[in-house]
């Protein structure tokens, strides 16, 4: 099994939530987060006579626990859709989970991450 954590533009959310139930990923959470990264434009800024911090990025973190043959294919959609090219898209971490339980059957491992429909 393996965790994805994932940290995209706020504005992108919507894209991404649709990208991943087109590839099966019913389920999955979700958090705002704020970070501080490499783009140029920390600091504070103007516009129309408001004062914004841009030192502070607002972010949706995503966190998704799946199999292992799921992972390639769940990269690339997120990739695909949090993508607009500029600094700042943010980053997609994946690493290995060493065990789950179903709660409300007590399935364990992968068998515990199964979906509706899943046949793989």
């Amino acid at each position: 099994m393996k965790k994805i954590e994932a940290i995209i533009r706020t504005s992108k959310f919507e894209d991404v939530k649709a990208e991943l139930k087109k590839n099966g990923i019913d389920f999955f959470s979700y958090w705002e987060a704020s970070g501080v990264g490499n783009e140029l434009t920390r600091g504070h800024h103007t516009y129309r006579g408001t004062i914004f911090d841009t030192q502070y990025i607002p972010r949706i973190l995503i966190s998704i626990i799946l199999r292992d043959v799921n992972l390639e294919k769940t990269v690339n959609c997120i990739e695909k859709a949090a993508f607009t090219g500029e600094v700042g898209d943010g980053m997609i971490f994946y690493s290995d989970i060493e065990g789950s339980v179903r709660i409300s059957n007590g399935s364990r491992g992968d068998e515990s991450t199964k979906g509706p429909g899943d046949t793989l």
